[in-house]
């Protein structure tokens, strides 16, 4: 799939932003576009109506930090939003592909995971959400329909992004579905912009692009985000209703890889974690299973 270039960022900020945030008088004229006019942009942020055509048509070649900042500040970008409008304007108009060697999680990541044991559910994510390592609890929660040891094979190991979209089962795991699809596409676009010239990112989004009328839609609107923390609300085919946090941990040496924990929101979800732990063997801390030696 191709990639989206910084002129269709642009344009899809641009038509959320109303005349009114931006502080524009309208006197009452009707408006045949949903947010900003081309040239609006352009006067709040100091450059000329021609030159942000340019950009929005991804002709203008490359924008200095100055504009960048300015039309992140006229379209209302928070920091995430901002961080992928300078990826996107530095990288190539046309990024030569290339296929990276299979991810492979880092050593302390793993020990980290390992010294949860089984009480905290834990998965380990690479750049493209496929799930480098988890421990039981954590493959029971999130896809205990997947073989446990397929994160130890490049080839088979389970993505989740690819799973959220085309995978029937997934599906109805969540119960706040459609948050939660928002969420996974606007990060897939924030990778997108740190990894332009990621073959194996490419497939990924075009996969459920081309067979998710969801995926394609939320796609194409634009929304970009981190994923650090947020709610989960689940319905869990084996312990039922949940309401838990996912929280993501970074590591300096691989920046790319996430730790993902879950946590109980309430005490009905505390009581189905520690249940789904008895079940997958809590005294047992060595059983993660990733593509690393242990």
């Amino acid at each position: 799939m191709k990639p989206d270039g910084l002129g269709a960022f642009l344009k899809t900020r641009r038509d959320r932003v109303t005349p009114e945030d931006a502080g524009l008088r309208t006197y009452g004229t009707v408006r045949r576009v949903p947010g900003l006019r081309r040239e609006e942009p352009a006067q709040l942020a100091g450059v000329s109506a021609g030159y942000h055509t340019r950009l929005e048509q991804d002709q203008a070649g490359t924008a200095s930090p100055q504009v960048l900042d300015a039309l992140a500040r006229v379209l209302r970008l928070d920091a995430a939003e901002t961080a992928h409008l300078r990826n996107l304007a530095h990288r190539p108009a046309v990024p030569r592909m290339v296929r990276p060697r299979p991810e492979r999680p880092h050593a302390r990541v793993l020990t980290l995971l390992r010294s949860l044991g089984e009480s905290v559910p834990a998965i380990v994510l690479g750049r493209r959400g496929d799930i480098l390592a988890w421990n039981r609890t954590g493959h029971a929660l999130v896809a205990e329909h997947a073989d446990f040891d397929a994160p130890g094979d490049p080839a088979r190991r389970p993505s989740v992004p690819r799973m959220f979209f085309l995978d029937p089962l997934t599906r109805e795991l969540y119960r706040d579905r459609e948050r939660i699809a928002r969420v996974h596409v606007a990060y897939l676009r924030l990778t997108s912009g740190r990894h332009p010239t990621d073959g194996r990112l490419a497939e990924l989004i075009g996969e459920p692009a081309m067979h998710s009328p969801e995926f394609a839609s939320l796609w194409a609107e634009g929304d970009v985000a981190d994923c650090v923390t947020g709610p989960m609300r689940l319905d869990h085919p084996t312990v039922g209703a949940l309401d838990i946090d996912h929280q993501i941990w970074l590591q300096p040496e691989s920046p790319d890889h996430r730790l993902e924990i879950y946590t109980p929101n309430d005490r009905p979800s505390a009581d189905a974690l520690r249940l789904l732990a008895v079940e997958q063997g809590a005294s047992a801390p060595d059983r993660a299973r990733s593509g690393a030696p242990a």
